[in-house]
């Protein structure tokens, strides 16, 4: 894991990020927790399935999507309608990335827990400071969501707030294991809160980084380390990459571009032609967690890809 190379954080930091109150709570808390009941949450994609996960540990979570689909387009299948009737909570990014098949599946589930409003179905979106909101939108802006940028699984920062809102959340729908989950959230907080501080100390290298990406599905994590995503391989959002918009992205310029990123579950192949002309590396990101992976580690892995590829790690030794 990266975060076994980074030096311990200085009291400074600990003080600023971790109080030691919340640490003494945590284990306060969690000598008086109870195993939680389980629940069955249905997750939209996997990273919420992690973040759920570490909050209730004994509860039954099943994901929709896989690191390796795209979850803007999901076929409403028999199979998720019903794990979603079965669900006493579900969780979602939110922001209409689901727009096209979890109304769907929230209809055909029959399940009041989990429709819009009710405390069974939660939007992690809703809980983030959101990027790129428009006033306005229409067809010719391609597939553009007017709250802004759904893709939150990277919105590192606001990270916490997401735990806070589905610990309540988890207390509201299972009152009799609160302790349990309040502890667990203030644990995975705490945590959060100094990997923080550990991930933007060695990310140093990577501010002012030109890249090209592939649709906006890093914006929140770019923003935070202080990349630019300078061209998109798509000429509009949900459109995919042709070859005049390619040409037209060489016409940047080697000096004016890093690198080129695009996410696991995205055709190589444009990536590859945009290289062929530029001459820059192109590194493949983790769109989510995989497997058991928890969210810690999903950050990590971007992290250290990203140093490791454009040459910019330091004392630290990547994977």
């Amino acid at each position: 894991m990266l975060s076994k190379w980074l030096k311990p954080a200085t009291h400074n930091q600990q003080s600023r990020f971790a109080p030691k109150t919340l640490a003494l709570l945590a284990i306060f808390a969690a000598s008086y927790a109870l195993p939680s009941h389980a629940l069955n949450v249905f997750v939209c994609e996997p990273e919420w399935g992690a973040l759920v996960r570490a909050h209730a540990p004994h509860a039954n979570i099943y994901a929709a999507t896989t690191s390796r689909q795209d979850p803007h387009y999901v076929q409403a299948r028999p199979s998720l309608i019903s794990q979603m009737r079965r669900a006493d909570l579900a969780v979602c990014s939110g922001a209409e990335l689901e727009i096209g098949w979890l109304p769907m599946l929230q209809a055909r589930s029959n399940n009041a827990k989990v429709q819009d409003g009710q405390s069974g179905m939660f939007y992690a979106s809703e809980y983030v400071a959101m990027l790129d909101t428009h006033d306005h939108v229409d067809r010719s802006m391609g597939d553009i969501h007017a709250h802004g940028n759904p893709h939150v699984q990277f919105a590192v920062k606001d990270m916490p707030r997401i735990s806070t809102a589905l610990t309540a959340r988890l207390v509201d729908i299972d009152p009799d294991n609160a302790r349990q989950y309040q502890a667990n959230g203030i644990r995975f907080r705490g945590h959060w809160h100094r990997q923080i501080t550990q991930w933007e100390e060695v990310a140093e290298p990577l501010q002012g980084l030109n890249v090209v990406g592939y649709h906006g599905t890093y914006r929140y994590l770019f923003d935070w380390l202080g990349i630019a995503q300078v061209g998109d391989l798509e000429p509009k959002p949900g459109l995919s990459p042709t070859n005049a918009h390619i040409h037209s992205l060489a016409q940047l310029g080697a000096d004016a571009v890093d690198l080129i990123v695009y996410s696991s579950h995205q055709d190589s192949r444009p990536a590859s032609w945009l290289q062929q002309r530029i001459d820059k590396p192109v590194l493949e990101l983790p769109l989510t967690v995989e497997g058991d992976q928890s969210l810690t580690e999903m950050i990590d892995i971007v992290i250290g890809d990203l140093l490791k590829q454009t040459g910019k790690q330091t004392h630290l030794p990547v994977q």
